[in-house]
């Protein structure tokens, strides 16, 4: 077995662990449990997708766990570093729609891929609340950025939380689709040491839960009104727009024959579309937009 092949199966073992990590901690805030969709995928390779809907906390929140392999489309593979058209692809990928608009969405990923000779580790995390809490914001950065400071010779927090703003970028509105954190892609690829990246790929999947939990409960007990909940399901919409629009991983999974029901996990449950919607001057719902989904250097707060 190659050195590649050996990382891939440690990889693999990690994120199948970190899914039911995750799970516990997210069913342990919920009070409810995930249901399990186990699938495999026509071409090779397969998948866990679990659930929860309609729970303490959570509207919709899907973890994913995928081991796939197979041909890529000879176009789509021109796209992808490495040569040919045979690939690998593992990884967990999340997103969590709380009922409340006073709680923050929020999606995380890690994955490893192969094509070719080439290997490379991409994911992140980023954070899109509809009524922010400075707190919240702080907290969620400087989580991430506690996690490539202690990886500092493969994880640049700076280049990572740049790249996180402009990747969850809506081009068409011009608008950021929430306040970020880190963002990495194809890390691995230019001669970086693959081990020393793995090391940080676990710690960064390990924070997953303390990045977040706390700001869950800091805010779901708050009362929130039918007006709040009427401008989060609007600003759902944008959440839509982005991982149908320019989502790699949406794109990567259609592209590659994944399984439609778990790569579309990802959209919320309820979305409100109000046509041209300009919110009053001055009002929260105004604030997001103006202050809050500015890149802003949160971590240093």
């Amino acid at each position: 077995m190659s050195a590649i092949d050996t990382l891939r199966t440690r990889a693999v073992e990690y994120f199948r662990g970190l899914q039911d990590r995750i799970c516990e901690g997210l069913s342990a805030l919920d009070g409810h449990r995930f249901r399990e969709d186990t699938w495999d995928r026509e071409g090779g390779g397969g998948g866990r997708s679990r659930v929860l809907e309609n729970g303490g906390i959570f509207e919709k929140a899907g973890v994913n766990f995928s081991e796939v392999f197979g041909e890529m489309d000879p176009q789509f593979a021109k796209q992808i570093p490495g040569e040919g058209t045979r690939f690998t692809a593992a990884g967990v990928s999340l997103v969590l729609h709380p009922r409340s608009p006073l709680v923050p969405t929020v999606h995380a990923n890690f994955r490893f891929l192969t094509k070719g000779e080439a290997a490379w580790f991409g994911g992140g995390g980023d954070l899109t609340p509809y009524y922010p809490f400075r707190e919240d914001v702080v907290h969620f950065h400087k989580t991430w950025k506690a996690v490539c400071d202690r990886h500092a010779s493969v994880a640049d927090h700076a280049t990572m939380k740049k790249d996180c703003d402009e990747y969850f970028h809506l081009k068409h509105r011009n608008e950021a689709r929430g306040v970020g954190g880190i963002f990495f892609d194809y890390l691995g690829t230019k001669g970086q040491d693959l081990e020393a990246i793995f090391a940080f790929v676990r710690d960064a999947g390990d924070a997953f839960l303390p990045s977040y939990a706390p700001i869950v409960e800091r805010r779901h007990g708050l009362s929130w009104t039918p007006e709040q909940r009427a401008f989060q399901e609007y600003r759902r919409g944008r959440y839509v727009e982005f991982n149908l629009v320019y989502d790699r991983g949406t794109i990567f999974g259609l592209k590659t024959n994944g399984r439609t029901e778990s790569i579309l996990m990802s959209l919320p449950p309820v979305v409100r579309y109000v046509y041209d919607y300009h919110p009053p001057a001055g009002t929260p719902e105004a604030e997001l937009t103006d202050y809050w989904l500015k890149p802003r250097d949160w971590a240093s707060v």
